[in-house]
């Protein structure tokens, strides 16, 4: 079923295109936890506390860091593929 301009595969193109943003971000986690972890934050420098590389496997960021990316991240999630009037209301 067409909606508007859109191509009839539209909505699977987005689906798609959402995984695919999905599994590249699980794809670089990992990449990151096979390498050894940092002693200072790839951003700002700050040592990274001995706990936190222990904990996590690979660490680059300090908690201030990762808090911040953390939050840009779920911000970009919550971006509407779609831009339809209807998903916007919501």
């Amino acid at each position: 079923m067409a909606g508007g301009f859109s191509k009839d595969d539209a909505l699977q193109e987005q689906i798609d295109a959402t995984i695919d943003d999905a599994i590249e971000q699980i794809r670089t986690r990992n990449q990151h936890a096979q390498q050894p972890s940092a002693t200072e934050c790839d951003e700002c420098g700050e040592r990274i506390p001995e706990p936190r590389c222990a904990a996590l496997p690979g660490v680059r960021l300090c908690v201030a860091c990762q808090t911040q990316l953390d939050q840009r991240q779920q911000l970009a999630a919550h971006y509407n593929r779609r831009g339809s009037k209807d998903s916007q209301l919501r």
